[in-house]
């Protein structure tokens, strides 16, 4: 069991290649004992911040304290106490399974004896035993991944890193592998892990980041972001198109919230924030505007939801901001006088069309950012 308890805390970490800011200041908090999702696009800084905590680079300001140790005045403390799964397997195709584990775990301090029973455990654990005699460079690529696992794991360390662990693995291997880290997990292991599959955070994961240019834009726990984030929605779709317009105006005066509708789908979607009593009353409402349904349903959150919303949150701040300074330059018009409509339309489009292009170069910009 660790002799303390390891969690890490990041404080306006910062870190640039040149013009490429790869961590804008970037804040958080991982509490022991629990695995961590780091999510975000390609670019986002995932890589960049796993490298920092691992002490591999050290960053351009901000603090980093992995296991209570400062990452750039007390790396070696760092090191002692963390184990990192890159984004390649970082093992020698030349050695066998077997003999890449008592190899890694004599570095790590192991006696022969000792090292030779860990990799044995190890390769039933992680379901090598059979391939365990057998060349690394005749592994697939699931495999690899498993034993890099096993590898990171052969002497104990309080936290590990897992750098986009099933990047590039089949359906079958990821759902394996995903049984191993929540192995760690019930071990007391404290895991970060940076992912952009929604799913593998969502499986995985007690507590999510989501990172996007750098800084972390929203996190909590799965639920609480697709609470926060997501929402429940009632989605219809009818039978034909005859029925889409009466269904929508049947929905709308609910007053549960504005409907998005699909004419292509003839699928209409509305905010459902009382779940299931909101799904009755819809039905009962489309019921008596006789609109024949292909499928009634509530439609809970993902965290495919939460990504989107949070990926573009930078822009729907601007848009709230505006609304405080000129108002809605549509629902206004009767309100004001004549000029100060127009004056707000027009600082509304050069506001909306900045925002777009600030957010599509910071896209560009970020595609060759890790």
């Amino acid at each position: 069991m660790p002799s303390e308890p390891a969690s890490i805390v990041v404080e306006a970490l910062t870190k640039s290649y040149g013009d490429t800011h790869a961590l804008a200041g970037l804040d958080l908090v991982i509490e022991a004992g629990q695995v961590t999702a780091v999510l975000g696009p390609n670019g986002a800084g995932k890589t960049t911040l796993i490298r920092i905590l691992a002490t591999l680079v050290a960053p351009d300001g901000g603090r980093a304290l992995v296991a209570g140790h400062d990452v750039v005045a007390e790396p070696a403390r760092v090191r002692a106490r963390i184990a990192l799964t890159g984004q390649y397997a970082a093992l020698d195709e030349r050695l066998t399974g077997t003999e890449n584990l008592v190899l890694l775990g004599r570095l790590g301090g192991l006696g022969r004896q000792s090292a030779r029973a860990q990799a044995a455990c190890l390769t039933d654990r992680f379901e090598l035993t059979e391939a365990a005699g057998r060349l690394v460079g005749t592994y697939s690529g699931g495999m690899r991944r498993r034993l890099d696992l096993a590898a990171s794991v052969m002497v104990r360390r309080d936290i590990m890193f897992l750098d986009e662990p099933t990047t590039g693995l089949d359906p079958r291997s990821r759902l394996d592998l995903w049984e191993q880290i929540q192995g760690l997990r019930s071990e007391g292991i404290t895991v970060v892990l940076t992912t952009q599959y929604l799913e593998e955070a969502d499986r995985l994961a007690d507590h999510v980041a989501v990172v996007d240019h750098g800084r972390v834009v929203a996190e909590g726990t799965p639920s609480t972001l697709k609470a926060n984030f997501g929402g429940q929605r009632i989605e219809v779709t009818v039978a034909d198109q005859a029925t889409l317009g009466r269904a929508e105006q049947a929905l709308s005066g609910l007053g549960l919230g504005a409907t998005v509708t699909d004419e292509s789908t003839r699928r209409i979607s509305v905010p459902a924030s009382m779940g299931v009593a909101d799904l009755e009353r819809a039905a009962g409402a489309l019921a008596h505007a006789s609109v024949l349904s292909v499928d009634v349903a509530l439609h809970q959150p993902t965290l495919d939801d939460v990504f989107l919303v949070a990926e573009w949150y930078p822009l729907s701040a601007m848009v709230a901001s505006a609304r405080q300074l000129f108002g809605d330059p549509i629902s206004n018009v009767g309100a004001w006088p004549l000029t100060h409509p127009t004056v707000a339309a027009l600082a509304w489009s050069a506001l909306l069309l900045t925002a777009f292009a600030v957010l599509s170069i910071r896209r560009y910009a970020a595609l060759g950012r890790r």
